[in-house]
């Protein structure tokens, strides 16, 4: 029956999230389930979702809703929805949304096949597990990166809590996946193609201290640097206060680790981090970055930050302008301020307009575009490695990324070359100009 089903697969949220997907469609394949990409064509779509914030969750709803009027045509017979707004709306789903027929929680994904099969054959099937499960199926993900660059999820939920924050509820606590399953599944992606690995969790930097009584990361850095073939490790999601002189040094040491690090910090006002929760202050984290930035000189740091927190006054917001200015990151992320039920920032007064919010948002953001186009303007006469990601054919343009890159959230180097590449190459490119987020570069061939 599953090798005359087709299942397509529409994946929301971060990249913790696709992984998930990537192992639900492992675990269909390996079951004999076709996969598409055509809704038209399919019999079940699932929709992995995300509710993080606000913009999130609607865009969640609005996928689902989509997906329902294939189901109202007639040919779809089975719509799962999965993820964060499963986990924490599943019986809003299943009384207003009839034409869904599973809900499955984020960590039960490991019973996607269980849960289709039963709706296939009429059944309503709501599939969850306890938050501190942690899901480690036996199968060989499918890759939806391209291949030649894969996310590895190092770790499930969060043990800090953060007032305005809903993923400990809807993931549970820290749990570390064994470093043996982590090597196994590395080595299966870098086989595979994968020339670089994102290590992803929502929060890198405290990996082992639940299995292993310590905090792991730079041992699992050193092994992923062992292994043939892999040339870049990135590295999300590193809490400011867990960042170790361990972890500082190896970075520093082990040429394939990209001298990238992006470290979400949210604010610098004290008073703001001190109601958000945060474990750190102004002073803290300036010295923090003038430390990474001494021992590792060339290291591209990344952070995201929130405007518009509860109480959050115009001084606060000159503390964090004046930050911006004083630090400089090379990359950064400005998200305003989401109420989310259920979170002790919910209730706090006074909450701030969201006229406000997207005001200060706007400042935050013509700051860094300033910040970042004289970062970039440095660059100019400078050679990087690039690693090629497709091509712009009316352009006669390659598009690609730097160690300074992340993908999806970052900017690109547009390449031009009279060589022939394909995606994943790596590639000794001499940058010629820059603009607000993106470089502009030849080539070393091109100039012979």
């Amino acid at each position: 029956m599953t090798g005359n089903i087709n299942v397509l697969f529409a994946s929301l949220g971060c990249d913790k999230n696709l992984v998930d997907s990537e192992v639900m469609l492992g675990l269909l394949r390996d079951k004999g389930f076709s996969l598409t990409n055509s809704e038209e064509e399919a019999d079940v779509i699932v929709v992995n979702t995300c509710c993080f914030i606000g913009d999130a969750k609607m865009e969640s709803i609005q996928t689902i809703l989509e997906m329902a009027e294939y189901k109202k045509m007639g040919r779809l017979k089975v719509l799962l929805v999965s993820g964060c707004l499963a986990q924490r709306y599943k019986n809003e789903i299943i009384e207003e949304i009839p034409e869904v027929d599973a809900v499955i929680g984020t960590t039960a994904y490991d019973k996607i096949v269980e849960a289709i099969e039963g709706a296939l054959l009429g059944k309503k099937e709501e599939r969850y597990a306890e938050l501190e499960a942690l899901p480690l199926p036996k199968t060989n993900r499918v890759c939806t990166t391209g291949g030649y660059y894969s996310y590895l999820k190092i770790a499930e939920g969060c043990n800090k809590r953060c007032t305005y924050c809903i993923i400990p509820s809807l993931r549970g606590n820290y749990r570390s996946v064994p470093m043996e399953r982590i090597m196994e599944e590395a080595r299966f992606l870098v086989e595979g193609g994968a020339k670089e690995l994102i290590l992803v969790a929502q929060e890198t930097t405290v990996y082992g201290v639940d299995i292993y009584k310590k905090k792991a990361l730079p041992e699992l850095l050193r092994k992923l640097c062992k292994i043939e073939g892999l040339e870049w490790i990135r590295i999300l999601y590193c809490y400011p206060e867990e960042i170790t002189d361990e972890l500082i040094e190896t970075i520093k040491t082990e040429d394939k680790i990209c001298n990238y690090l992006d470290m979400p910090i949210q604010h610098a006002s004290d008073a703001i981090l001190s109601r958000m929760g945060r474990k750190t202050n102004h002073d803290e984290l300036v010295g923090l970055i003038k430390k990474l930035r001494k021992e590792i000189p060339d290291i591209v740091l990344r952070t995201s930050l929130i405007t518009g927190f509860p109480g959050e006054t115009e001084e606060d917001m000159d503390i964090l302008k004046g930050f911006v200015q004083e630090v400089r990151f090379d990359r950064l992320g400005v998200f305003g301020y989401s109420r989310e039920d259920g979170t002790p920032a919910a209730k706090m007064k006074p909450q701030i307009t969201k006229k406000v919010k997207e005001a200060r948002k706007k400042e935050i953001m013509k700051l860094q575009q300033q910040i970042s186009f004289e970062n970039g303007k440095k660059r100019v006469g400078s050679v990087l490695k690039v690693m090629i990601e497709g091509k712009l054919p009316e352009d006669n343009v390659y598009i690609g990324r730097t160690y300074m890159d992340a993908p999806n959230v970052d900017g690109y180097v547009f390449v031009t070359s009279k060589d022939g590449y394909m995606s994943g190459d790596m590639v000794d490119v001499k940058i010629t100009g820059a603009k607000e987020y993106d470089l502009y570069g030849e080539a070393l061939s091109y100039l012979d």
